[in-house]
């Protein structure tokens, strides 16, 4: 939450929105730097296949964490394995994002490498999560249904 409460501090500070932009993907790389070197490769090439597949993704620091907005709202984000202490470093993504398949799907997957064949399904699932929901309604209908 101090993170969260820092970075919505600094933002609010910046001048302009391409001034804000530039400075918070800054953040973001200055972010990755910080982590061990294991996090730090996998945060590196996760930061390039995002920032390539869905170019129209600003990133942002989210809860001290790098991720990519739309319209300012998170769509995705990389955990770090340190930050949790966990085995793994995480790939998210939140509601925003458009992964729906039938009545369930999976919102986060586990980076234990960012090898040529997981960055080619990290850039395929970011820009399936950036297409437009044309009738959200429609989709909701169809997940019930299901």
């Amino acid at each position: 939450m101090k993170d969260h409460a820092k970075e919505l501090k600094a933002a609010g500070r910046r001048g302009t929105r391409a001034e804000k932009a530039a400075l918070a993907e800054q953040d973001v790389l200055a972010k990755i730097a910080e982590m061990r070197e294991s996090d730090r490769v996998m945060a590196e090439r996760v930061h390039a296949v995002v920032m390539a597949s869905a170019p129209v993704l600003e990133p942002k620091l989210w809860y001290g964490m790098p991720a990519y907005a739309l319209d300012g709202k998170v769509v995705c984000f990389f955990q770090s394995a340190e930050k949790f202490k966990a085995r793994y470093a995480t790939l998210g993504f939140s509601d925003l994002a458009t992964l729906d398949d039938g009545p369930m799907w999976p919102a986060g997957f586990a980076l234990a490498d960012v090898t040529a064949e997981v960055e080619a399904r990290i850039g395929a699932l970011v820009e399936r999560a950036v297409r437009p929901v044309r009738n959200r309604e429609a989709l909701a209908a169809a997940a019930d249904v299901a």
